[in-house]
């Protein structure tokens, strides 16, 4: 059972309009590269990534390779509806797995939602989403029902582009889950294939009030298949 999507209002196809001068429904396929962490006191690790993004379901596949040589592949996923989050090394030697769970797919969905700035003909495009607008400069796109629904608030720059993501997401800790603030900024953005994309992008939580960047990227390349 889906949730019923609530059509774009006017001012989504606007802004989506803005940013893809035409509406391309194949998957995105880019490349990152940048650095990340696992927490304040932890140093970060450079890694470069490949990533696909579907543009007509809530669905994206993220690969890195980070840590020394690249010896730690890490995959952050949500396919066929399911989150899915491991680290190994040397491509088999399990590092970590989180269990699939209703909280973890729940965060993988808010992580496709919040990167809907990566695929903007998604925006238009894919039909389980839900928009609403909240004032003039601020937009709500939600998706999935029950135990994993998930909500992803967007603010705008000046030019009507995604300047900023929040949403309450789920933080992985130890065994569980816990509700944590979670924001994003997207920034530098450029004009590929008559698409506006921004190419650098940072993540950060908020613990206790302090805000805690964790990973820092910047788009290589861009492209749609099919």
């Amino acid at each position: 059972m889906k949730a019923e999507a609530r059509p774009a209002p006017s001012t989504v196809r606007e802004r989506a309009q803005r940013l893809c001068a035409t509406v391309q429904t194949g998957d995105i396929r880019l490349t990152q590269k940048g650095r990340m962490r696992q927490d304040p006191a932890s140093s970060w690790m450079n890694f470069s990534a490949t990533q696909t993004i579907s543009t007509t379901e809530c669905s994206f596949d993220w690969r890195a390779r980070t840590g020394p040589f690249g010896m730690i592949s890490v995959r952050d996923a949500l396919v066929d509806g399911e989150g899915a989050l491991d680290v190994k090394a040397l491509g088999f030697i399990p590092i970590a797995h989180i269990n699939a769970s209703p909280a973890l797919t729940r965060g993988e969905l808010m992580r496709y939602l919040a990167e809907l700035p990566l695929a903007p003909a998604a925006i238009l495009a894919n039909p389980s989403l839900s928009w609403r607008s909240d004032g003039a400069d601020r937009l709500i796109v939600s998706a999935g029902i029950h135990d994993k629904a998930a909500e992803v608030s967007f603010t705008l720059d000046g030019e009507g582009r995604i300047a900023t993501i929040f949403a309450n997401r789920p933080r992985g800790l130890k065994n569980d889950f816990t509700s944590t603030p979670w924001h994003g900024r997207f920034t530098d953005y450029r004009q590929r294939l008559g698409v506006w994309l921004p190419f650098a992008a940072e993540v950060g939580w908020t613990i206790n009030g302090a805000e805690f960047i964790y990973w820092e990227g910047r788009m290589q390349s861009w492209a749609v298949s099919g």
